[in-house]
């Protein structure tokens, strides 16, 4: 056997995600609904192995914050299941929150053709990790998130063995014990999901556990960073027919108004929700709402509330 096979193999039999999972042994026997019940009861734990790590996932998320709010960049970067995970929730980050789109970045190892059609072995081409964050310019004001479910992929290590060189904020998520990691991000969090139904198939449990945890890091993040009030989207674009009716919805509910007075509001703000919201409030124009906004970084508790 290849010597490094035979490593990843040793690797590979340490790892809870790769061990056979009892209360499946016998599902290629059983009925669909039979086969549903069981992944169902076995997603149902993933929850509280998320839980186990919320200090962490909370940490990740402010520090995540502070390099936005100092005009930094946050980047994941992964393989497979966990690259893909990672593009999906910073795609999400501008029309949910209104950020500009380069603020979250997702990279994938072997970029976009290996969004719909996996390339086995890139995942081993650890040097590529350097090469795709080189292309968007990450330096040390910035932060990278690697995505590992199974610990050690090269090309997620290598990414953020990088991030740490260079002295950028670091984290890892990784879905088994990170036992012998030679690297030290600044955080590590540790999804331990257990046994998979198809053993080893880590797009199930351990995907599932990933998307939760970045759901909570990037949330957590904009909701920190102002973007959010209370738990409206103040800061979103109207850059769809529903998102418009949302932000005019928000207007309607929030200041007690009627639609064709949100539609004036939103009109006057430029599409801005948030200063739409302090215009009507405080009774200003577009730029003296936007000001307002600029002394408390765009928090409106801050602004109104206090």
């Amino acid at each position: 056997m290849n010597d490094n096979a035979k490593q990843v193999l040793n690797h590979l039999n340490r790892l809870t995600t790769e061990q056979a999972n009892i209360k499946s042994q016998s599902i290629d026997r059983l009925p669909a609904v039979e086969i549903c019940r069981i992944i169902n009861t076995e997603d149902k734990t993933v929850a509280a192995a998320v839980e186990k790590q919320i200090e962490n996932i909370a940490l990740t998320a402010e520090m995540a914050a502070e390099t936005i709010g100092n005009d930094g960049r946050l980047f994941y970067i992964g393989a497979g299941t966990s690259g893909r995970l990672g593009v999906l929730d910073a795609s999400e980050i501008p029309p949910t929150f209104g950020a500009d789109p380069a603020t979250v970045t997702g990279i994938i190892a072997g970029g976009h053709p290996t969004l719909i059609l996996s390339k086995e072995g890139i995942e081993d081409k650890a040097d590529e990790a350097i090469t795709d964050l080189d292309k968007f310019n990450f330096s040390n004001n910035d932060m990278l998130i690697g995505l590992a479910a199974s610990v050690k992929t090269p090309y997620t290590l290598a990414g953020v063995r990088h991030a740490i060189a260079i002295g950028a904020k670091s984290g890892l998520i990784v879905c088994n014990k990170a036992e012998n990691l030679d690297i030290k991000p600044n955080v590590l969090i540790e999804l331990v999901v257990g046994t998979e139904v198809i053993t080893g198939s880590t797009r199930m449990k351990s995907g599932t556990a990933q998307k939760m945890a970045l759901n909570m890091i990037s949330t957590t993040a904009m909701v920190l960073l102002g973007k959010c009030y209370g738990n409206l989207m103040v800061d979103l674009k109207a850059t769809s027919i529903k998102l418009a009716a949302r932000s005019r919805k928000i207007l309607i509910e929030l200041l007690e108004i009627d639609y064709e007075a949100a539609d004036s509001l939103l009109v006057s703000s430029e599409g801005s929700v948030k200063t739409a919201i302090v215009m009507h409030r405080l009774k200003l124009t577009k730029e003296a709402a936007e000001n307002k906004l600029a002394s408390t970084r765009g928090s409106l508790w801050k602004l109104l509330d206090k």
